[in-house]
């Protein structure tokens, strides 16, 4: 199979399938021709890839969301055909995990570190729609590979981001573009925040690239068809399941648009929310109800020829109503610039309704022409504000701010980014915060970018179909009322390290300031925590001692979010958050960094971060890694994002969502030793007495398609075990006919709930309310209803039933079968503590009694694990007493585990004899038939 993997970021479309209906020529110049019916055939043979599901899980424990979206594709085509996944997500998240399956192959995503030849690796070429500065915007991942005919193909992409609150809510956002009409459309959201959630509200959906920021919303719409939103104090859970025919009637190409949540959390006045797992703490600091502080603002607006338009217009529209909205307490001032510098007034002035009037004159007389000279409009504006603090007696504290919007790069004056960006940060001397807004796409947005990071500002891009206006309000509002300034939060040295700043220039009224980091002392009881900050006319300092004691924020949840994959520790959504917050400001340092050295230290402390925390960022890359059923290990696995990685987020695949009670944990340990007892090749049985150190084995000659009880005990603890065999020609110069093996072992657990699970050698079918398809290539845990499902990838699946029942079912695949092998499975019970004494079956009937050997020679040693060795001459016959049964038995070796272990057994070579009732009376009628009727006699079919 040819397998072409485009892995990409904002690059165009993929081109067309290949074998796309040809163009047979014009049937009105051509009417004695008619197309072959094979061809018509073909032609309509000839269709686009079909979606059969699209499903996006997002998990956000204390505003930090992990999120994985599963994507089924089918080719019903007769031929092979370029499919293609897209996936918009958000500009400031970091993508932790890719897989694709196309057929029986997955191909891995890695995170590699990033090299100047990428070779076989996946490309990262990020041309954002919004840069990475906590703003709002999106990229495009994009991937896409051959799929053959008639075969399927699935794409999981799993990224993490820590939410931004913006004007008093946090804001998620996931794209609901499937291109196309899907059968099973699903989008689940999980909501977990210990302080208590204060709002919730689920926004229309929205089809632009902006999501929300401007006030032209239509909040009160309400959510889209479908929804179903379930909420108590702490709590969330959110569910987006629209029909196919709900999904036309909202879009007919399948673009259905952005699915937005927006909330809010309860919050205490004082010093803020400390929140602490293991050793890492976060802290959301958000105080409100504080008197504004005073701003001096300068609009600095760009009136070059290319603003000439709509683009001059909606800018001109949105300033009036901005100057409107300024305070009295404020000062402002107006500059508009091209290849000239042409300032409103030489001095900051007041707010009154003649300096608005004018104001608005002056913007409406605003015309464009000319060139763009950035650097000289920013040191007119910089200048104006140095001279206003410098030259006035302020009794009160204020915030210097310069609102800068262009839509172009600099072509008059200082064109040299690196002179500009010096002379700017020279001038500002960190006392004037810079906040840049860049239109269009000719805009030099990196320079932006790092115009706002070095000057304690924010960016925005606006493109150039969206409403310039609206952005640049709803861009304005979130800094509209600063309420503190030069914020110092400190910790002492001796309980924190490596925690992300600690200093913030101001903060907005709606906002939020966040601080993570490590404890040094674990057993830490209490952490003191001192913030000193500037309002209006004082200086505030809060001081207390914040309790710090074990955090439970919901097993459950946590567990869902990925397998535990280093072995030791469980996962910890704190410590993903300081990751993701400590690399975010790693980046930005680099990027305002000039100083060489000094940038090759930042680089590759992100870097080394990133690859520890799996996350894609300018610093890794990404390669594909080809996997196949005997490849596959578990220690590959890693990922954390809302039921995660690959490695659980298969689940999603298969249509099916966990239960709020289910969790996905570490899978189990495919070298663990377990009881002997088992049921496992042709089918050989062994059972482990281990109060008389006995180990016997024999075996059973079923026929192909008969459906064998293993364990029975429905009537008491509820669990019944059977399994199905399957048929296969005996080895060359055998005494046997045929050979045969478990095909599918089926539980049924009938308490405390009913829950159903059948196991073949390549997935585990969980169907216990809802149907949980688990492939066996992939390891994860499923925990529902008292029942636990793990999976360790092409090694073995293990089943625990309330703690006190296990099973484990070991997987056997071959790569080249011989005629005689097949796939199949062996049955080991591991722990029987809940089956009661009445339990039967193969195995359940030995599982609660005793047996011990009579009739031995007089030379048998009393250590009944270590063999007999009469005399040449001497003719002996050991019995096995079990159960009222004596049976004739005889010393063997054979090897259980997968051949990995060798062990003594007595073997009964008649296994009626050894066994209730008849061969008739351990078939099963179906897969999960749980009578059991024994009767007395013996049958030569054992």
């Amino acid at each position: 199979m040819l397998l072409l993997l485009a892995l990409c970021w904002g690059l165009p479309l993929c081109a067309g399938a290949p074998g796309e209906a040809q163009n047979w020529g014009d049937t009105s110049e051509q009417v004695g021709l008619r197309v072959p019916r094979q061809l018509r055939l073909l032609q309509r043979l000839k269709t686009k890839p079909l979606m059969t599901e699209f499903s996006v899980k997002s998990t956000i424990i204390s505003r930090y969301a992990f999120t994985t979206v599963s994507c089924r594709m089918l080719n019903r085509a007769s031929e092979d055909q370029e499919i293609e996944f897209l996936m918009q997500i958000p500009a400031a998240a970091f993508i932790t995990n890719f897989t694709m399956l196309i057929g029986d192959t997955v191909y891995q995503g890695e995170i590699t570190e990033r090299e100047k030849k990428n070779g076989n690796k996946v490309k990262e070429e990020r041309n954002k729609t919004t840069e990475d500065n906590g703003e709002k915007g999106t990229e495009t991942f994009r991937a896409s590979g051959v799929i053959p005919s008639k075969d399927k193909a699935v794409f999981l992409l799993s990224y993490e981001e820590l939410l931004q609150r913006r004007l008093g809510k946090y804001e998620h956002v996931i794209s609901v573009r499937p291109q196309q009409l899907v059968g099973r459309l699903t989008v689940e959201v999980n909501i977990l925040e210990s302080s208590g959630i204060k709002s919730l509200e689920v926004l229309p959906l929205h089809n632009s690239r902006q999501k929300g920021s401007g006030r032209a919303e239509a909040d009160d719409a309400g959510p889209p068809p479908s929804t179903v939103i379930n909420q108590n104090e702490t709590f969330a859970k959110v569910i987006f399941k629209p029909s196919v025919v709900q999904q036309a009637r909202i879009a007919q190409n399948g673009v259905l648009g952005d699915f937005i949540i927006r909330y809010d959390v309860n919050r205490e006045q004082n010093i803020g929310d400390i929140q602490v797992l293991n050793e890492y703490f976060v802290h959301y600091f958000a105080p409100k109800d504080l008197p504004p502080l005073p701003k001096n603002v300068v609009f600095v607006l760009d009136s070059s020829a290319s603003m000439v338009g709509t683009k001059l217009r909606q800018t001109k529209d949105a300033l009036f109503r901005i100057l409107h909205d300024l305070r009295p307490q404020d000062r402002f001032n107006i500059i508009g610039f091209s290849n000239r510098i042409k300032v409103w007034k030489d001095h900051l002035v007041s707010v009154t309704p003649n300096n608005i009037r004018d104001g608005k004159v002056y913007i409406h007389h605003m015309s464009p022409t000319g060139g763009t000279d950035i650097n000289g409009a920013l040191q007119r504006g910089i200048r104006l504000l140095n001279n206003y603090v410098a030259h006035n007696d302020i009794e009160d504290r204020t915030v210097s701010l310069i609102i800068f919007l262009t839509d172009g790069k600099p072509t008059v004056g200082e064109t040299h980014t690196l002179k500009i960006l010096n002379n700017t940060k020279e001038a500002a001397r960190g006392q004037i915060c810079i906040f840049t807004i860049g239109i269009g796409n000719d805009v030099d947005f990196k320079l932006l970018e790092k115009l706002s990071l070095e000057n304690c500002g924010l960016t925005r891009r606006v493109h150039e179909e969206e409403d310039a206006g609206s952005q640049l309000i709803g861009f304005y509002d979130e800094i509209r009322t600063p309420l503190l300034s030069d914020i110092h939060i400190n910790y002492p040295p001796s309980s924190v390290e490596q925690a992300t700043r600690t200093f913030f220039p101001n903060y907005f009224n709606g906002s939020e300031i966040i601080i993570a980091g490590k404890l040094m002392d674990k057993k830490i009881d209490r952490l003191h925590v001192e913030v000193r900050a500037s309002n209006s006319k004082k200086f505030v300092i809060l001081k207390t001692d914040v309790p710090v004691g074990p955090q439970k924020v919901g097993n459950d949840v946590i567990g869902s979010i990925r397998p535990n994959g280093d072995g030791e520790k469980d996962p910890n959504h704190l410590e993903r958050l300081w990751s993701y917050l400590t690399v975010k400001e790693l980046l930005n340092s680099w990027l305002q960094n000039d100083d060489e050295q000094e940038k090759e230290r930042l680089r590759q402390k992100a870097q080394a971060l990133a690859m520890n925390s799996h996350f894609l960022t300018p610093f890794t890359s990404m390669k594909l890694k080809k996997s196949t059923l005997q490849t596959r290990k578990l220690e590959d696995s890693y990922g954390m994002s809302a039921a995660t990685g690959p490695e659980t987020v298969v689940q999603s695949l298969q249509g099916s969502n966990l239960q709020p009670g289910s969790t996905l944990k570490k899978p189990y340990n495919p070298r663990i030793k377990v009881s002997r007892t088992s049921a496992d090749g042709d089918p050989h049985f062994v059972v482990d007495f281990p109060l008389s150190k006995l180990t016997v084995c024999f075996n059973i000659d079923g026929q192909p398609g008969d459906i064998l009880r293993l364990v029975s005990d429905h009537a008491d603890s509820g669990v019944t075990v059977n399994g199905a065999l399957i048929g296969a020609p005996a080895p060359p110069n055998g005494h046997k006919k045929q050979r045969t093996y478990f095909r599918t072992i089926t539980i049924l657990v009938n308490k405390p709930e009913r829950s159903y699970l059948e196991i073949t050698p390549h997935r585990v079918i969980l169907d216990g309310g809802d149907r949980l398809v688990l492939p066996c290539n992939q390891s994860m845990v499923v925990e529902s209803r008292g029942l636990e499902v793990s999976v360790s990838a092409n090694a073995n699946v293990t089943v625990t039933i309330q703690g006190t029942i296990a099973f484990v079912i070991l997987i056997h695949l071959y790569k080249k079968p011989a005629p005689y092998q097949r796939d199949h499975l062996g049955f080991y019970i591991s722990s029987s503590k809940g089956l009661s004494g009445n339990c039967h079956g193969l195995l359940g009937q030995f599982l609660n009694q005793d047996a011990r050997l009579t009739e031995e020679p007089d030379r048998l040693s009393r250590n009944t694990t270590s063999p007999p060795f009469p005399k040449a001459d001497e003719k002996s016959e050991t019995v096995l007493k079990v159960k009222g049964h004596q049976v004739p038995v005889v010393w063997k070796q054979r090897k259980i585990y997968n051949g990995e272990e060798q062990i003594d057994c007595w073997f009964a070579r008649n296994a009626a004899q050894l066994l209730d009732g008849e061969y008739k009376d351990y078939l099963a009628a179906h897969p999960f038939d749980s009578e059991t009727t024994f009767g007395l006699g013996l049958t030569k079919g054992l």
